[in-house]
C-alpha cells in the first residue's frame, strides 16, 4: 500500500486558490482524483482521504476562478473596456 499524498494535494490547492493559479490548481485536482481512486481501490494508504479531497476541492475552485477571471478579462478587452492608467493623454 503506498503512502497517501493528502498533505501535498492540499498544499497545491491552497496554493492555487491565494495566487498561483492554474499552475498548482489544475494538479491538485488531477493529483486528488488520481489519488481518491487509488484509495477506493485500497492500493493507497486511506487515512489522507480528507486532506485529499480537501486539496483536490481547492483544487477545482481556483481552476474554476481562474477560467472565469480569463472569460472576463477576454469580454472586456472585446468590448473594448480600457483602464484609464493606460489610456493615452
Amino acid at each position: 500500500m503506498t503512502p497517501h499524498r493528502g498533505v501535498l494535494v492540499l498544499i497545491l490547492g491552497i496554493l492555487g486558490l491565494v495566487g498561483c493559479g492554474i499552475i498548482t490548481s489544475i494538479p491538485a485536482w488531477v493529483i486528488g482524483s488520481g489519488d481518491l481512486k487509488a484509495m477506493d481501490a485500497g492500493t493507497m494508504d486511506p487515512s489522507g482521504r480528507s486532506l485529499t479531497n480537501a486539496g483536490r476541492i481547492c483544487g477545482m475552485i481556483a481552476t474554476i476562478l481562474a477560467i472565469v477571471a480569463v472569460v472576463i478579462v477576454g469580454v472586456l478587452i472585446a468590448l473594448g473596456v480600457t483602464i484609464p492608467l493606460f489610456q493615452r493623454h
